[in-house]
């Protein structure tokens, strides 16, 4: 037998041992960088809410308008839902919807009212405040909720002779909810363009 001119390497001879204190090693390092890693559903910006807070969150959901009941005499024509949007007007950390709504017409413009609606846990939306009314013969053309803000752009008529196809005035409005009510601010904005 011919000796090595190496010097002797005992420590690469494998044993089965060698190989259980090896995988042993790196499960410990896996394990270890796994527990130092961040949360990837956190980030620095997102706040951490206790469980109760979380089920309060996901709970709050804002009312359907479509299974509210709307103060509207619209016959056999039934009501349309035109527009809604969502908001936590109040700050109460409920969300409410506010509703824009007109009798089902075929043709024409029919007046809308404008809701707010409110939901109890587990009972049906409803109506807490009326900011137009559909006998003021208005309709909505821009309509939004921001920030605690509800705003729009009412179109209405300077005289009956006017069709109602073409409104000819619009005002910019602004609701929003102070010292328990909610308080209307707006102008005038002059003469609507042709049709809506």
């Amino acid at each position: 037998m011919q000796t090595s001119a190496l010097p002797d390497l005992a420590h690469t001879d494998t044993r089965p041992m060698h190989w259980l204190a090896t995988a042993a090693a790196m499960a410990a390092v896996v394990a270890g960088a796994g527990l130092l890693q961040p949360d990837s559903s956190a980030s620095a910006s997102t706040p951490h809410r206790t469980e109760a807070e979380q089920q309060h969150v996901d709970q709050a959901v804002a009312p359907d308008p479509a299974k509210a009941v709307f103060p509207l005499d619209c016959g056999n024509a039934g009501n349309t839902v035109a527009k809604q949007a969502p908001g936590d007007l109040d700050g109460d950390g409920r969300p409410e919807t506010v509703a824009v709504v007109h009798c089902a017409a075929g043709s024409g413009t029919p007046p809308s009212g404008v809701y707010v609606l409110t939901q109890a846990d587990g009972a049906a939306p409803r109506i807490v405040a009326t900011l137009v009314d559909p006998a003021q013969l208005l309709t909505v053309g821009d309509f939004a909720v921001r920030d605690r803000v509800i705003s729009a752009t009412l179109l209405g008529y300077s005289s009956s002779s006017v069709p109602s196809c073409c409104p000819d005035q619009q005002e910019k409005v602004t609701w929003q909810w102070q010292n328990g009510a909610f308080v209307r601010s707006g102008e005038k904005a002059g003469a609507a363009g042709t049709g809506v």
